[in-house]
């Protein structure tokens, strides 16, 4: 049975660990350039499979040996570790993906004769369907934003954009000015995978855009220049700082609008609008393929879950209203 753990405990576990050793930190740092260069994945997952690594790596150098002595039964330990201290098994799943990945680069490269990760089985997951809000609580939301305010004309229209779009948060903070096309009304959005999508804007979305790009933009930058990125593109939604906002600052946005609309902060996650434009489609007789193709979803089973939503709201509307029901 595993004992309780807040994030904070976790954090301090891990906080107490031993520190990383160079030889390790040089291994992760190579198989996460190949990983890169071979696959594009994009930077948070590559920081997810680095927090991972260096979480196994510095647990390992307090019992000895590091990444590259470690065997089936060392990783069986960590495991049961993470178990006993509150890891989810959602979080596990992942430290087993990262570690699939890592030792399949060794095995490629002649470093290891054997994968110790090969015969783990992945943690059985409890199957979690989004959380969609009702069509009323998303226009109470996006309507609470100041829009006298260049700050809160910006929200408006991230808001407005993030549900009109299906976008996730990371591809809505990371859109590049150039990603709108406004005569269009199309978006150009850089998923998972570095895969490329066109998405409709929506007469609303498309009207808070514009306002934004035309009255709030020009305030929030003044006479500074906007600071390029690697591949030369200015981002679209900016800070003060001229920087474009980070997920976790979004979040905090949507939670701090939750309550302004009278939403308990609860019912809303991180995907939230992104789950609610999946679901409002689908209620509204959406096409499963056309929903896959705006969500950039690669598989149509991963779209799939949200007919179990749209069919959960569907059978309580029929036991509302209908007279047998």
């Amino acid at each position: 049975m595993s004992t309780p753990s807040t994030p904070a405990a976790r954090r301090q576990l891990v906080q107490h660990l031993p520190e990383l050793r160079a030889d390790d930190a040089a291994s992760i740092r190579h198989f996460l350039d190949a990983i890169w260069a071979e696959q594009g994945l994009a930077r948070a997952s590559l920081d997810s499979y680095r927090r991972d690594l260096e979480g196994l790596a510095r647990w390992r150098d307090g019992t000895g040996g590091g990444l590259a002595g470690i065997d089936r039964a060392g990783l069986f330990d960590y495991l049961a570790w993470r178990a006993k201290h509150g890891w989810s098994p959602r979080s596990n799943a992942r430290l087993l993906s990262a570690l699939r990945a890592f030792y399949g680069d060794a095995l490629r490269r002649g470093l290891r004769s054997e994968d110790p990760s090969a015969l783990l089985d992945p943690p059985r997951l409890p199957r979690l369907l989004p959380k969609a809000l009702a069509e009323s609580q998303i226009d109470a939301l996006l309507a609470a934003p100041d829009v006298e305010q260049p700050l809160g004309l910006r929200d408006r229209a991230m808001l407005e954009l993030m549900y009109a779009a299906g976008l996730r948060v990371s591809e809505l903070v990371d859109l590049p000015a150039n990603a709108v096309n406004l005569r269009q009304g199309v978006l150009r959005v850089t998923g998972k995978g570095s895969k490329e999508r066109l998405v409709p804007l929506g007469e609303e979305s498309q009207h808070w855009l514009e306002r934004y790009l035309q009255q709030a933009r020009p305030q929030i930058t003044g006479t500074r220049s906007v600071p390029a990125a690697r591949d030369g593109s200015v981002p679209l939604f900016l800070e003060l700082s001229l920087h474009p906002l980070s997920r976790q600052q979004f979040w905090a946005l949507v939670k701090k609008y939750a309550v302004l609309a009278g939403i308990d902060p609860v019912r809303i996650s991180p995907h939230g609008l992104r789950h609610s434009f999946a679901t409002h489609l689908l209620n509204r007789g959406a096409d499963l393929r056309a929903l896959q193709m705006l969500l950039g979803h690669s598989s149509l089973s991963t779209t799939q879950i949200y007919t179990l939503v749209a069919r959960e709201h569907l059978q309580k509307l029929h036991a509302k209203h209908h007279p047998r029901g």
